[in-house]
């Protein structure tokens, strides 16, 4: 029976990412589900599984140092939400990657290339190799990573919100919100964090606290006081426009 690990320090996606698996492939036996690199390491050593599903991007150990010291134990599977990680590197001897949000046609593939792989006997080739040119290739310039989803927390739940459904993000000294037309949640990045992951027209700052989606105005509007207010096409909120920021709305 094939036998596998997660790790993904992300709740959901690592829920998800083991409900479509038990779909897919029923067969496969899920022998430990980790939060961060070093929990998976053990695993790894502990539990010996022929695949390993690891997120890049965890706390104390990364996916990547995961599979460095794991040289050859078992196949990896790297799961990312950034493009740039998705290079030609990870098409190297047994290492896939799949691209987050997880979607049950890219994990069939990479199901069906790991059973090929198991059926024919194959072993993972020298990871070490592999990571030393992945290494090279992320050392190599490329555009800054853009976020596509957010994990954001609303009570004991974790949401998932593409960044083309969020309508704004206002920023307080502890949170962010994070505000769709008919869903909220809450995270920890800041507004100026948030913006290293944007393109600059994906979301304009209004505020010092305030970043809107421009596609969610509807219009905006002066009070008596000279105040720039904006109202937004699919939720009854409306937002300050601060002086700092009213140039963007000179027309009125």
């Amino acid at each position: 029976m094939p036998t596998a690990i997660i790790a993904d320090d992300e709740d959901l996606q690592r829920s998800d990412l083991q409900r479509m698996l038990q779909l897919i492939w029923p067969e496969l036996e899920i022998l430990a589900t980790c939060e961060d690199g070093g929990d998976a390491l053990d695993a790894i050593t502990k539990f010996q599984p022929n695949i390993a599903f690891l997120d890049i991007r965890m706390p104390e150990l990364s996916g990547m140092d995961v599979a460095r010291a794991s040289d050859g134990k078992c196949r990896v599977v790297f799961t990312t939400a950034f493009d740039n990680h998705a290079i030609e590197a990870f098409k190297l001897g047994a290492i896939d990657y799949l691209l987050k949000p997880i979607t049950e046609e890219r994990l069939q593939h990479t199901i069906s290339r790991i059973k090929e792989q198991l059926s024919a006997g194959t072993t993972p080739q020298d990871l070490i190799q592999v990571m030393a040119a992945l290494d090279q290739r992320l050392r190599e310039p490329q555009e800054a990573e853009k976020i596509r989803w957010i994990s954001a927390n609303s009570g004991s739940t974790i949401k998932l919100f593409s960044i083309e459904d969020i309508l704004f993000f206002e920023s307080d000294l502890r949170y962010t919100r994070v505000v769709s037309a008919d869903d909220e949640g809450h995270i920890r990045t800041s507004i100026k964090e948030l913006q290293k992951g944007l393109s600059p027209d994906q979301f304009w700052q209004i505020h010092r606290s305030i970043m809107v989606n421009p596609r969610a105005i509807a219009r905006a509007r002066r009070d008596e006081m000279g105040n720039i207010f904006v109202e937004l096409k699919n939720h009854r909120e409306q937002l300050r426009v601060s002086q700092t920021y009213a140039w963007r709305f000179k027309g009125m």
